[in-house]
């Protein structure tokens, strides 16, 4: 095992110090239990969003953190949910009176974890709304999960629902517009090479150099079937047209599209996946009128891509253009 790292054991506390350290006037890391909240704290009146789940997965969720998105952010051990502990005080800090809403991806521990983090934030009188994300179209259940998993679709819910709740949305607006995301957003990914989790020290599953993973989860999950290696076109074929057809899309729509990096396939891999996906989505006559590209949900160094396309309408289009301003995403 090759990393820039210290101690296994010491991963996360160091990153968020750096993290922290590098972007001191967009968040404020604290420890003890380790989250991080929006440079500032709370803002009056404003739904706070708090969002989290196991590290390794960055810049989800820290990097959303900002105004136009989240006002708190949970980071666990790596691959492993956080703890209700630290999920408490994340809750506390994003609420700024007008309650908050906890967007959850569909892993067992997250969805538990967060739901006994609740409990304790409701006994002491904080108004919490939870969402769950369930994008992944490629299993139905899995390692991890009870039903699909969360995936990079989380990061549109966590945009559009952080701007309804800047703009002065009420919870159950901010709520309501939280869960339109999640019903019109579909994912699907794939993996060309394992990555290495470093307290294990050696591969999370053994995929030899002829052959990738179609549909992996975020974590290394196994997806829908393991096959030869193909040329970058047929494996986006194989992306986009489940994550269309679960979608149904029909001629004429409005989508946004979004290529996701896994941590070590290079942007210019990513352009010609893209390019691919955008030409398949045109030629059903779906409209790509948004479009993001780079490393927003990762599994550390996984050399992989994922596919997710949201169904669009004058309103989450609105949403989804309003200012933004985090480490990992700003206009």
């Amino acid at each position: 095992m090759k990393k820039l790292i210290n101690d296994p054991a010491h991963v996360v506390s160091e990153t968020l110090d750096g993290f922290g350290a590098a972007h001191a006037d967009v968040v404020a890391v604290h420890h003890d239990p380790d989250h991080v909240t929006r440079a500032g704290g709370a803002v009056a009146g404003k739904v706070g969003l708090v969002s989290g789940g196991g590290s390794g997965h960055e810049p989800l969720h820290a990097g959303f953190v900002g105004v136009g998105m989240l006002d708190a952010a949970v980071p666990g051990a790596v691959f492993t949910s956080p703890t209700p502990d630290q999920i408490l005080p994340a809750l506390q800090a994003a609420d700024g009176g007008a309650g908050v809403l906890a967007i959850v991806k569909n892993y067992t521990g997250d969805v538990l974890n967060f739901e006994t983090a609740v409990e304790l934030a409701e006994a002491e009188d904080v108004a919490v709304r939870t969402v769950v994300v369930d994008d992944d179209v490629a299993v139905q259940d899995s390692l991890y999960t009870a039903g699909r998993r969360g995936v990079a679709g989380t990061v549109a819910v966590e945009k559009i629902a952080g701007a309804a709740a800047e703009r002065g949305d009420d919870l159950d607006a901010v709520e309501a517009v939280a869960r339109k995301v999640v019903a019109n957003v579909r994912s699907m990914g794939v993996a060309l090479t394992a990555c290495t989790v470093p307290h294990a020290g050696k591969p999370s599953f053994d995929l030899p150099e002829d052959e990738i993973e179609i549909g992996i989860g975020i974590h290394g999950e196994p997806g829908r079937r393991r096959i030869p290696l193909a040329s970058a076109d047929e494996i986006t074929q194989m992306l986009l047209a489940p994550v269309a057809d679960d979608l149904g899309l029909a001629s004429g729509e409005d989508v946004l599209l979004l290529v996701n990096g896994m941590g070590g396939t290079p942007a210019s891999e990513l352009y010609i996946v893209y390019r691919k996906a955008r030409e398949l989505l045109e030629a059903r006559g779906v409209n790509v009128t948004r479009s993001l590209v780079g490393n927003y949900v990762t599994s550390l160094e996984m050399q992989g891509a994922s596919v997710t396309v949201l169904r669009l309408d004058d309103e989450l289009t609105t949403l989804w253009d309003a200012p933004v301003h985090t480490t990992a995403l700003r206009w």
